[in-house]
């Protein structure tokens, strides 16, 4: 008689293996995993930890001073996404600008803000350009159409990164990757190979419960063989090529440049920038910015999180004097931020 195949979830849930550490790169992973109780089917031996997957958690303190400078000093309007909007700044965040008298914007994309600037010819308008491969190239996108609207106020602020380098940076902190199938859907499956050659494990995930669910059971599996290996567990959208055509509009508009990660420090190569072709788009050049370097709080730990070195609720002000409604850090503020996630979910498991 044929063995009946065992589940994802039994697979997970009956795994005796030796320990074995997996790292949520992305941040949405985080929160997903917490919320459909995924945690609560893992065995000991399996720890889950955070990784440097949230774009606005990683985005540097003087990215936030360079923002609220351009709002007050040059009285330009700021658009941006709205998590950005309260990541504490040296002094302050764009919220504590904006009651100081910023304009502030919350827009849903880059193409919103190009558009304001359209509909807003007298202002000034620069769009806070965070993100990884995903949102890139919608940034991209708007500064084309922007040039092709002959829009002369219009203007991006980036802090674009990549992450290949961030993986090469955390290499040794996890025995497993579990990749972004977003950030995958737009640059393939390449570098991942790649990197197993060179010993490092990882699986591409999806977000939904059963993707989750396949995507752990099969890094358990193969932890358990033993070897560095790669495999794509969320083929219905991350191809082996990605999306070229994306990564052909950035390449043409943007160039890598050292880039700094809040607790990661600067990796070379990891940042994205605008051609010299396309500098009147640029903010830093257009408004000359001076240089800033910002100053994060020190009771903050979000530095030590991103790099899976210790969980939210080991930071000594998590869901005390750092909570979402005060928070401390920016990975308390983000909705894909780990310390938001735990204070949301966790705290009663991270407890008992």
């Amino acid at each position: 008689m044929e063995e009946k195949k065992k589940t994802a979830r039994e697979i997970i849930e009956g795994y005796d293996g030796p320990p074995v550490r997996i790292m949520e790169v992305c941040g949405t992973h985080t929160h997903e995993i917490f919320r459909l109780g995924i945690r609560k089917l893992l065995p000991e031996q399996v720890e889950l930890i955070s990784g440097p997957g949230c774009p606005v958690c990683v985005t540097q303190v003087g990215f936030i001073d360079e923002a609220i400078y351009l709002a007050l000093e040059r009285q330009v309007t700021i658009c941006t996404f709205g998590d950005l909007v309260r990541v504490p700044g040296t002094n302050m965040s764009l919220a504590g600008a904006r009651e100081k008298g910023a304009k502030i914007r919350i827009v849903y994309s880059p193409v919103d803000a190009k558009e304001y600037a359209k509909e807003h010819p007298k202002e000034q308008v620069t769009f806070l350009s965070v993100g990884f491969e995903t949102t890139t190239p919608s940034a991209c996108l708007s500064v084309k159409k922007a040039r092709e609207e002959g829009l002369t106020n219009y203007s991006i602020l980036t802090a674009n990164k990549t992450m290949p380098q961030a993986y090469e940076a955390l290499k040794g902190s996890a025995d497993i990757f579990l990749y972004p199938g977003h950030v995958n859907a737009i640059t393939g499956t390449k570098l991942c190979e790649e990197l197993a050659k060179e010993g490092v494990s990882g699986v591409v995930a999806g977000f939904t419960a059963k993707e989750l669910l396949t995507a752990l059971a099969v890094a358990l599996v193969r932890f358990q063989e033993g070897g560095p290996f790669f495999v794509n567990c969320y083929p219905r959208v991350v191809t082996d090529d990605g999306s070229p055509q994306a990564q052909k509009l950035v390449e043409e508009m943007m160039e890598p440049c050292d880039s700094e990660w809040r607790g990661l420090g600067v990796i070379k190569g990891s940042g994205m920038r605008l051609r010299e072709e396309w500098s009147a788009f640029d903010a830093r050049k257009k408004y000359k910015i001076p240089p800033i370097q910002g100053k994060a709080n020190p009771a903050c730990r979000c530095g030590d999180v991103l790099q899976g070195k210790c969980k939210p609720s080991d930071c000594k002000v998590f869901g005390k004097v750092c909570t979402p409604q005060h928070p401390i850090g920016a990975c308390m503020v983000s909705g894909e931020g780990a310390c938001s996630a735990y204070y949301m979910y966790g705290e009663a498991e991270e407890m008992k």
